[in-house]
């Protein structure tokens, strides 16, 4: 695929370059408007407002809907009024929710100038939600039945209305706004008799979501249930919108997004790569590194503490690397199983002992198993190969031993933490690699020589 872009990137801009509009019109309406967003997005932004006006109406409006932020609001910006009012009016309210969430106060001004007085409301209800949840980012277009309403007059009124709607497959049977079920188009085409009642053929037994829930779990229900859509309902279980499953792919694209980053440790961001100016880059992550060059100051206390017993033994320096090493990796396996199940609704706070009894295991069969290895490593590469003589059976035994324990305290901090940290109503995220890194290099040190001080300094 990203071969295909280039290539048409290329194609697009040799006939841009040759003025010849029409035939490239005639390639970008073959082609999906993901498609057409991607090679956008990759080709100057001087070029981007004039191939862009070469799209017909309705491929341009779903185009714009694909595009980055900041190719959207540069053409905006170099839109008139009346291609503004054209891109808006065939936008779903979601989409023109979601760009107006994106853009800049002016910007925004503009594109509510250019919007219909009930678009204008439908964008203002949605945007009183709370960010983050059900209700920011559903959509109020969607197909309601009455319940009166027989399978003939129910296709009349999709083929009515539909064509405006998000999704038209699955519709909501509702009486004074309540929700009351839902029906599908397979449903209704299959019932053979156009007067059979909707409420005959209607699934009673609705999964639906509230407003304020998390819009995370929306999407996990949408993957659990295999829904295209999922009703949205108010605290009277009024129904005011639904979130259909492309909204929800684009809400795990964006959690996992920021779940990486803070894994990786850094800020959240929700630029592209190449769209983000190495000032970007640089307050994103200089306050994470900031912070854990700080935290290791403690490493280095550590090391002070003990640097008369290393002087007597030098040859244990060598091994504080690899035993951090492990350490940090022992626990950030753990953490990054933990936070994925947590991510996924497998585990809560209240299985911790489970989860810390099974680490405890897995702990003790990867300690036993690096000790040995570590053991055969020391004795025949460090001490027969490289002639290392300083280097004893008990110097390896020393070294082996923290390596076990220090397995084990890693994995047992790499679980707990992101689960303590989910109960007290932090991102489990913020507890991953370098944060417990920096925990488990201190410990494994403080392991190590303690260890060290008991069987060789006596």
């Amino acid at each position: 695929m990203a071969e295909h872009n280039v290539t048409m990137e290329h194609t697009l801009k040799v006939l841009l370059t040759e003025k010849k509009y029409s035939t490239l019109k005639d390639i970008l309406v073959t082609m999906n408007p993901a498609d057409v967003a991607a090679v956008f997005d990759e080709i100057g932004d001087e070029s981007i407002p004039r191939l862009f006006r070469l799209l017909p109406k309705e491929l341009a409006a779903e185009t714009f809907v694909e595009m980055e932020p900041e190719v959207q609001e540069l053409l905006i910006r170099s839109f008139s009024d009346a291609e503004l009012h054209d891109v808006i009016e065939e936008l779903y309210v979601d989409d023109a929710v979601d760009l107006v969430e994106e853009m800049p106060a002016n910007v925004v001004k503009r594109i509510l100038a250019q919007a219909d007085p009930q678009m204008r409301r439908e964008i203002n209800d949605l945007l009183r939600y709370p960010e983050n949840s059900a209700g920011s980012i559903m959509t109020t277009e969607y197909v309601s039945l009455r319940p009166t309403m027989t399978v003939g007059e129910a296709i009349t009124r999709i083929r009515r209305t539909g064509v405006d709607k998000e999704t038209i497959y699955t519709c909501y049977v509702t009486q004074e706004r309540r929700l009351l079920g839902t029906v599908s188009v397979k449903d209704l085409l299959l019932a053979g008799d156009d007067d059979t009642p909707v409420t005959e053929i209607m699934d009673e037994h609705v999964i639906f979501v509230n407003t304020l829930d998390d819009q995370e779990k929306v999407a996990q229900m949408l993957s659990k249930y295999n829904f295209l859509a999922l009703p949205v309902v108010d605290n009277d279980r009024l129904l005011v919108g639904i979130i259909t499953f492309d909204d929800a792919m684009d809400v795990l694209e964006e959690e996992t997004t920021e779940d990486i980053e803070k894994m990786a440790g850094m800020l959240p961001s929700d630029k592209a790569y190449f769209r983000s100016s190495a000032w970007d880059l640089f307050k994103h992550r200089i306050p994470w590194l900031a912070l854990l060059m700080i935290s290791a100051t403690f490493t280095g206390m550590i090391i002070t503490g003990f640097e008369s017993a290393l002087a007597a033994q030098v040859v244990l320096t060598a091994f504080i690397p690899m035993l951090m090493d492990t350490g940090g990796n022992s626990g950030s396996q753990a953490s990054v199983s933990v936070i994925r199940s947590l991510s996924l609704g497998e585990l809560e706070f209240a299985d911790m002992p489970r989860v810390v009894w099974k680490e405890i295991q897995t702990a003790v069969l990867c300690g036993l198993a690096l000790s040995i290895l570590c053991f055969c490593k020391i004795m025949l590469i460090d001490r027969m190969l490289f002639g290392n003589t300083d280097i004893t059976v008990m110097t390896a035994f020393v070294v082996c031993f923290t390596m076990a324990m220090t397995v084990l305290v890693a994995k047992i901090i790499g679980c707990s933490l992101p689960m303590c940290a989910q109960r007290l109503g932090f991102d489990p995220a913020v507890m991953a690699s370098p944060f417990i890194t920096t925990i488990v290099d201190a410990l494994s040190l403080l392991v190590y020589f303690g260890i060290a001080s008991a069987l060789l300094f006596h």
